[in-house]
């Protein structure tokens, strides 16, 4: 019997565009001899849909036409599977649309990629792939991600963090701690988005003010860092869990101007070479990277430790800076479900994208097995004798 994969892509997210590509792309890679695959297409309202033309890139163009074409469904946990019910239900006949026994949530961005999904599954009681609550969050958030890589030895550049409160009525406060703390240039970015959405460099305070405002657009708190002024990206990709996990072939992705742009990663070259349709994969990038043996072994040998700080699980992306001036290496941020899963760095070191999807869903297994190994009650019924001390509750009860 085959096993029932359902990926779930799209969701209340900026990226959310990148999520559909990112999906699609897997479920065209996933082996349909193994499983059975049910594209679930999370709209921007957080409604989960399913259907024939789900799966196909091009019905996206339209995407109002679609969901009419499509239907809509409840996910409802079942014994360890997870039944796709038809929403409105019926009042006769089968409610169950389809059914799935492990999830593979391919999300990007707030309110998906940074633990909410993860736990809606988790809360299903289905085994999903890719990182667990903690280290989706965790990873999400560039600031405490930031603080629990320095705290374990990684080099990060250190960042100063602000809301959008303190920023409207502290401007000057604010601008003049920020200041004190960096100098120009500076990096000016959302705390909890990918695919470089919100990010602007400032040069001077005229600049500065006009980055935060842009980045206070996409997210309520703002990081500000001091830009490597002489900076080439690296990245690599790990795949595994907290007990084991490998790293992949290092890259060097191709700016058209100083910071890596939405535009560069997803339009420019995808919509010349493939209509849109390769995410990441289509990025301009030089793969291996252009680097030294030692800084190649630096940067995967950080990746991996990094990967294993925040107990990620799956396939993950981390993104690195490499002072060109110095020679120091600084860990970016990582990115708990990279664009196209990453699968293009993972084919140089010999793994091709049906053996990645592979071994994701079979991490979500072993995950699965280890967390029904563990106790979630307690032999004691303290509600047996509770008692709330009366019509005035707990509060006017005396002893």
């Amino acid at each position: 019997m085959k096993i029932r994969v359902g990926v779930f892509f799209g969701g209340r997210s900026v990226e959310h565009e990148v999520s559909v590509i990112s999906a699609l792309q897997a479920c065209r890679s996933l082996n349909t001899e193994k499983y059975d695959i049910i594209p679930i297409y999370i709209t921007k309202d957080t409604e989960f849909y399913i259907g024939e033309n789900i799966g196909k890139i091009e019905a996206y163009r339209n995407i109002p036409v679609l969901l009419k074409e499509s239907e809509r469904v409840l996910p409802v946990g079942n014994s360890g599977t997870v039944e796709l019910l038809h929403y409105p239900m019926k009042k006769f006949g089968n409610n169950v649309a389809a059914v799935i026994d492990v999830a593979l949530p391919i999300v990007h961005g707030t309110n998906v990629e940074d633990g909410a999904l993860q736990g809606y599954l988790q809360t299903l009681g289905v085994p999903y792939a890719m990182c667990d609550v903690l280290s989706s969050a965790v990873g999400m958030d560039k600031y405490v991600m930031k603080c629990v890589f320095a705290d374990n030895g990684i080099p990060v550049l250190p960042a100063t963090v602000v809301n959008v409160k303190q920023f409207t009525r502290e401007h000057d406060d604010v601008i003049s701690l920020i200041e004190s703390r960096t100098q120009y240039p500076v990096i000016v970015k959302p705390v909890n988005l990918g695919s470089s959405v919100g990010i602007r460099k400032a040069k001077d305070r005229a600049e500065l003010e006009e980055a935060l405002d842009y980045a206070f657009t996409f997210a309520i708190k703002v990081l500000v860092e001091n830009a490597v002024t002489q900076l080439k990206e690296i990245n690599c990709s790990v795949l595994g869990d907290y007990e084991s996990a490998e790293a992949s072939e290092c890259e060097e992705p191709i700016a058209n101007d100083e910071i890596l742009s939405y535009q560069d990663k997803y339009v420019g070259g995808g919509s010349k070479r493939s209509g849109g349709k390769s995410g990441m994969a289509s990025l301009s990038r030089k793969i291996p990277a252009d680097i030294t043996p030692e800084q190649r072994e630096e940067v995967r040998t950080m990746a991996v430790k990094a990967f294993r700080v925040l107990g990620c699980s799956g396939v993950a992306r981390i993104d690195f800076m490499l002072d060109m001036e110095t020679g120091k290496i600084y860990l970016n941020e990582i990115n708990t479900i990279p664009g196209s899963l990453a699968f293009y760095l993972w084919k140089p070191v010999g793994v091709d994208y049906p053996a990645l999807l592979d071994r994701l869903i079979e991490l979500a297994f072993k995950r699965e097995r280890e967390n029904k190994s563990i106790s979630f009650s307690f032999d004691s019924n303290i509600l047996e004798n509770a008692s709330f001390g009366g019509a005035k509750g707990s509060k006017g009860a005396k002893s």
